[in-house]
C-alpha cells in the first residue's frame, strides 16, 4: 500500500485529500438556506483556536455529509449550500461529481433509505442520533445505488461516524453490514407493501416518494400506475441543465456550439448542457442566455405566440421572481415593440428580476400582484397579455430540488391554492377584454391546476373562455392530452412538470 497523503486540518477535523478515505464536520458552521455561514464569519481554513485532531475522513464524502446535515439541521437548500461547499474545499472534477451524487442521491432516496436503515438497525431511524443517521443514509445510498465496493463504502462511513458520533462505530458497522445482505430490489421486496393490495404504498417505497405525492401524480396521470412509476423513476434521475438563448441576443445553434451543448428538442430557444457550472458561461454572464428549464420556456413562449386581436404592446408578468420567464418575455417584447411590467412581491426577488431583465423593455414593480385595480401602476383592463406563474408546491420540479419532496405536506395546499385563485382572478381583472392570460404552475397536482383555473374563471364576474393551449406548443410534441390545458412531464417531454392554461377575457 502506498503512503497516505498528508492530512489537512480544518475546524478540528483531520481531512485527507480527495480520493483518500475521509473527513467530517460535527463542529462545522451552521449555514442558512443560501449556503452562507449563519455566524457571519468569513470562510477559510485558518484563524481561531485549534481543536484536537480527529480521524481522517474522505473529503468528497465529508462535503456530502456537511451538505445533507445542513439540509436537515438548518432547513438549507442543497442546490445552494453544496456549490458553496465545493468551492470552499476546492473540489472539482470527479471528486465534485462524487460529492454531488452522494448529496442529491441520498436526499432523493431518503424515504426508502430510512425504511431500510430502520429494519437493519432494529430501531426506528428517528431514534438514531442525527449525525449518525445522516452518515448511515450516505452509506446506505453508496451500498444500494453506486458501484463503490461494499467494503470501501462500509469502511469510509464507519470512519465518518467515528468523527461525528463517537461511540457509535460498532453500531454503524453492524447496520451497514446488514444492509449489504440485500441489494435495493431485495430490500424493496422485503419492506414494500404488496403492489396488488397497496399499489401506492408499493410505489412510494420502491421509488422513494411520499405516498400523498405518488397519489397526486397517479391522479394527474389518469390512474395509470405504470406511467406513474415511469415518472417516479425520472424524478430520481439527475436532471439536465437547460439554457435559454434569448431571442435577438443569441442564436440557439450557435450558443450550443459555443458551450459544447446541443439544441433543445422542443423550445426554439433551448440548449441542453451535459453538466458543468452554467453560471460561469460567458453567454450567461453577458445576458445573452439564462438557465431555464425547457418547460418554462415553452409556456412563456406559448403566451407570447398566442393569436391576439387588437393592441399588443402591454404585457404583464404578475409573479415574476426570480426572473427567468420575465427575461424570455422581455426579449420577445423587445423584438415586437412591446413592453413588459414584471411584478414581484418579495424585495430580494424583485432585485433578481431587475438583474435578469437588465437592458430589456421591462419595468419591475415590487408589489403584490393581487393589488390590481388598487395600485395605479396596475390598472384593471389595461394589459394585452398576462402571465401568472403562480407560487405552488413545486411537485413538478422534484428532480431539481431533491429535499423538497420530504418538506412539502398536504397541509401546504389550502393556503397555496387560495393564493393561486386570488392571483389568477387579479390577472383576469388586469387583462383587457379580448386579452389573454396564461396560468402556469410547476406542479401537476389537480387541485393546483384544473381546480384552481376552473374556480377562478367561475368566480371572476365576467365571461372567460379557455383557449386550446396545444396548438401554442411546437408541432409534433407528443403526449399533450385532450386539451384545452396542457400538462408537461419529465418522463414524456424531458421537462419539469409544467401546467399551462390559456384564458381569454370576454
Amino acid at each position: 500500500m502506498g503512503a497516505r497523503r498528508p492530512g489537512r486540518r480544518r475546524r478540528g477535523v483531520r481531512v485527507t485529500g480527495p480520493g483518500d478515505p475521509g473527513r467530517q464536520p460535527a463542529d462545522g458552521p451552521r449555514r442558512d438556506r443560501t449556503g452562507r455561514r449563519a455566524d457571519g464569519a468569513r470562510e477559510g481554513r485558518s484563524g481561531g483556536a485549534r481543536r484536537p485532531s480527529r480521524p481522517p475522513v474522505d473529503l468528497p464524502r465529508l462535503v456530502a455529509y456537511e451538505a445533507i446535515a445542513a439540509v436537515h439541521r438548518d432547513d438549507a437548500y442543497a442546490n445552494l449550500v453544496l456549490p458553496a461547499m465545493l468551492r470552499e474545499e476546492g473540489l472539482t472534477g470527479r471528486d465534485a461529481a462524487f460529492a454531488t451524487e452522494l448529496t442529491y442521491g441520498t436526499l432523493r432516496h431518503t424515504g426508502t433509505l430510512d425504511a431500510i436503515i430502520t429494519d437493519a438497525a432494529g430501531r426506528d431511524v428517528q431514534r438514531i442520533d442525527p449525525p449518525v443517521r445522516d452518515a448511515l443514509r450516505i452509506g446506505a445510498y453508496q451500498l444500494l445505488h453506486t458501484r463503490v465496493p461494499a467494503h470501501a463504502a462500509v469502511s469510509s462511513i464507519v470512519d465518518l461516524v467515528r468523527s461525528v458520533g463517537p461511540g457509535a462505530t460498532g453500531f454503524a458497522n453492524a447496520v451497514l453490514r446488514e444492509i449489504t445482505t440485500r441489494d435495493h430490489d431485495g430490500w424493496v421486496d422485503k419492506l414494500a407493501p404488496s403492489a396488488e393490495t397497496d399499489p401506492i404504498g408499493h410505489l412510494a417505497l420502491a421509488y422513494s416518494h411520499p405516498q400523498w405525492i405518488v397519489r397526486a401524480f397517479a391522479e394527474a396521470l389518469g390512474g395509470d400506475l405504470g406511467e406513474t412509476a415511469r415518472l417516479l423513476i425520472e424524478d430520481n434521475e439527475r436532471p439536465p441543465v437547460h439554457l435559454c438563448a434569448r431571442p435577438g441576443l443569441a442564436d440557439p445553434v450557435e450558443l450550443a456550439d459555443e458551450v459544447g451543448g446541443a439544441p433543445g428538442a422542443f423550445s426554439p430557444y433551448a440548449v441542453y448542457l451535459s453538466g458543468g457550472a452554467p453560471g460561469e458561461l460567458p453567454a450567461v454572464a453577458q445576458g445573452r442566455a439564462h438557465v431555464q428549464d425547457e418547460g418554462s420556456q415553452l409556456v412563456a413562449n406559448a403566451l407570447a405566440g398566442a393569436p391576439l386581436d387588437g393592441p399588443d404592446g402591454r404585457w404583464l408578468d404578475l409573479c415574476a421572481g426570480p426572473g427567468g420567464k420575465a427575461g424570455l418575455l422581455g426579449a420577445l417584447a423587445a423584438q415586437r415593440g412591446a413592453r413588459l411590467t414584471a411584478v414581484e412581491v418579495a424585495e430580494h426577488r424583485a432585485r433578481l428580476v431587475a438583474q435578469a431583465t437588465s437592458g430589456l423593455p421591462v419595468t419591475v414593480l415590487n408589489t403584490d400582484g393581487r393589488t390590481v385595480g388598487a395600485d395605479p401602476k396596475l390598472p384593471e383592463g389595461h394589459f394585452d397579455r398576462v402571465l401568472v406563474d403562480a407560487p405552488c408546491t413545486g411537485l413538478g420540479s422534484l428532480r431539481r430540488r431533491p429535499e423538497s419532496r420530504w418538506r412539502r405536506q398536504p397541509a401546504d395546499l389550502p393556503p397555496l391554492t387560495r393564493l393561486q385563485r386570488e392571483l389568477l382572478t387579479a390577472a383576469l381583472r388586469a387583462v383587457r377584454p379580448g386579452g389573454l392570460v396564461a396560468y402556469v404552475t410547476c406542479s401537476p397536482h389537480t387541485v393546483e391546476t384544473h381546480v384552481t383555473v376552473t374556480e377562478a374563471a367561475r368566480r371572476c364576474g365576467f365571461p372567460v373562455d379557455f383557449v386550446d393551449a396545444r396548438p401554442l406548443l411546437p408541432a409534433g410534441m407528443p403526449g399533450l392530452g385532450d386539451g384545452p390545458t396542457v400538462q408537461l412531464w419529465p418522463h414524456r417531454h424531458g421537462t419539469d412538470a409544467m401546467f399551462l392554461a390559456v384564458l381569454r377575457r370576454g
